[in-house]
C-alpha cells in the first residue's frame, strides 16, 4: 500500500524559516532508516505558499490565485511517499519521525493512495492499459534522468 505523509505548515515554515542543521541531520537520518527499510519512494519539502498559485475551477471558468494562501493549518509545507504493508506500519514509521517544526506544534497527516481496484469497474481494460503506460513511460523516464 502506498501513502502520503504530509507534513503540515506552520508560521515558520510559511515565513520561510530555514530548519536548523540538527533538524536537517535527524531528519536526513530519518530518511537513511526510511530508505533502508525499503519504506520511502519520494519526499520533499516545499517552499512557502508565497511562492505557489493557484488554480481554481468554478463553472467552467478557471481562475489563478497567487500565494500566499490565509489558511496557514491547510497548508502543506513537506511530503513523503512510502510504501507500507498497511496503515498501522506507516503509523509505526510516523511516531519515530522527529518533529519536523522544532518550536512549534507540528502535524503529520498520513493518507493511503487510491489503487486502480478502488475504481471498480468504471476503471476499464482501456483505462487500466493506459495507466501503466503512463507509469512505464513515467518510470523510464526517471530512469533516463538518474
Amino acid at each position: 500500500m502506498r501513502v502520503m505523509v504530509i507534513v503540515k505548515a506552520t508560521k515558520n515554515s510559511e515565513a520561510g524559516i530555514m530548519p536548523s542543521t540538527e533538524l536537517l541531520e535527524a531528519m536526513g537520518k530519518y530518511n537513511e532508516e526510511l530508505v533502508k527499510a525499503g519504506i520511502m519512494l519520494a519526499g520533499d519539502g516545499l517552499k512557502p505558499s508565497a511562492y505557489g498559485k493557484r488554480i481554481r475551477f468554478s463553472g467552467g471558468k478557471k481562475t489563478v490565485i497567487d500565494g500566499p494562501f490565509p489558511e496557514t493549518k491547510e497548508l502543506i509545507a513537506g511530503f513523503w511517499i512510502w510504501q507500507v504493508k498497511s496503515m498501522e506500519e506507516a503509523m509505526e514509521w510516523a511516531r519515530r519521525c522527529p518533529n519536523p517544526m522544532p518550536g512549534e506544534e507540528g502535524e503529520i497527516e498520513i493518507r493511503p493512495f487510491y489503487e486502480a481496484e478502488d475504481f471498480g469497474e468504471e476503471f476499464t481494460p482501456e483505462l487500466r492499459a493506459q495507466e501503466e503506460r503512463l507509469r512505464a513511460e513515467l518510470e523510464r523516464r526517471q530512469q533516463q534522468q538518474s
